[in-house]
C-alpha cells in the first residue's frame, strides 16, 4: 500500500484537537489542494468561506446541532455551491445583448447538482491534503439545516448553497479506525437491489460491526437504530425542510 492509500485508509473524523495551531503554510497548502480539485468546465462552481471570527464559530457550533468542538477547531471552512458569482459576471458582461441564445432567469436543479459536486470534490481534496500534514478533519453536514439562520450568518445570496462545513485540527487523542460495510456498494454494469438473503446478510453484518456501540432504546437491530437516530430523526426533518428552502432560493430570479 503506497503512502496516499495508507493515509486514506487511516483517516477518520477528528472532533478533539491538540493545542498545536495550524501554520499559515499548512492553511495555504490545504486551500491550494482544494482548488486543485477537478471542476466542471474549470468553472469552480463553489466558494470557500473561512470562519475565523470566534463569535461566529461559537454560533455555528450551536446552530449545527450543538457541537462544541466546532468552536474549538483551529480551521473551519464552509464549502458553498456558488452560481451567484457567475450570475453577477454574466450581467456585468452584458449577456442580455446576446442573440440566438435562450436566456435563463436563474440557475436550475441541474446547475445545483453540478456545483455541489464541485464543492464536495474540493472539500475532499482539502481533507486528504490535511491528513497528509498530520491534520485531522470532520465534515459538518448540519450546515444544511437552519437555512434562514445560516444564510444570514454567512451572508449567503440566493444562488448559493452551503454543501458542507469542515473542521480541521491536529488530533488531540488517538483515533480509532471506523468500520465500514463494503457489501452491496460496488455493482457491475447495472444496479442490483438486494433480495431477502442479501438483506439478511447486510443486517447481520451491521449488527456485528456496531454491537459494542449499543442500540437506541426500543430498537431491535442496527437498521432500526439508524432509522430512529438518523432517517426519522428531528434533525433530518429539519434538514429536508431547509434544503427545500435552499432550493427555492437557488432557483429564484431574485438576487
Amino acid at each position: 500500500m503506497n503512502e496516499t492509500l495508507a493515509l486514506i485508509e487511516a483517516r477518520t473524523s477528528t472532533r478533539r484537537y491538540a493545542d498545536t495551531p495550524i501554520t499559515p503554510e499548512e492553511r495555504e497548502a490545504i486551500l491550494h489542494a482544494a482548488m486543485r480539485a477537478p471542476t466542471a468546465g474549470n468553472l469552480m462552481l463553489y466558494s470557500i468561506i473561512e470562519i475565523t471570527d470566534p463569535t461566529l464559530k461559537q454560533r455555528l457550533s450551536e446552530t449545527c446541532d450543538d457541537q462544541p468542538f466546532i468552536a474549538k477547531a483551529p480551521l473551519v471552512l464552509a464549502f458553498v455551491a456558488d452560481y451567484q458569482k457567475w450570475i453577477d459576471l454574466f450581467e456585468f458582461s452584458g449577456v442580455s445583448r446576446l442573440e440566438g441564445v435562450v436566456h435563463r432567469s436563474a440557475p436550475g436543479p441541474g446547475d445545483l447538482v453540478l456545483a455541489c459536486c464541485d464543492a464536495l470534490i474540493a472539500a475532499q481534496n482539502a481533507v486528504v491534503a490535511a491528513e497528509s500534514l498530520g491534520i485531522g478533519s470532520c465534515y459538518i453536514g448540519d450546515i444544511l439545516e437552519n437555512a434562514e439562520v445560516h444564510a444570514e450568518l454567512l451572508h449567503l445570496p440566493n444562488h448559493t448553497f452551503p454543501v458542507t462545513m469542515l473542521c480541521f485540527g491536529r488530533p488531540g487523542v488517538t483515533r480509532a479506525q471506523v468500520p465500514r460495510n463494503e457489501e452491496n456498494v460496488v455493482h457491475e454494469n447495472s444496479y442490483e437491489r438486494m433480495d431477502e438473503k442479501a438483506l439478511r446478510a447486510f443486517s447481520d453484518a451491521l449488527d456485528g460491526m456496531f454491537a459494542a456501540r449499543g442500540l437506541t432504546p426500543g430498537t431491535e437491530n442496527v437498521a432500526q437504530d439508524i432509522y430512529a437516530r438518523k432517517y426519522a430523526a428531528d434533525f433530518t426533518v429539519e434538514m429536508n425542510r431547509s434544503v427545500q428552502v435552499w432550493l427555492e432560493r437557488w432557483q429564484t430570479a431574485e438576487k
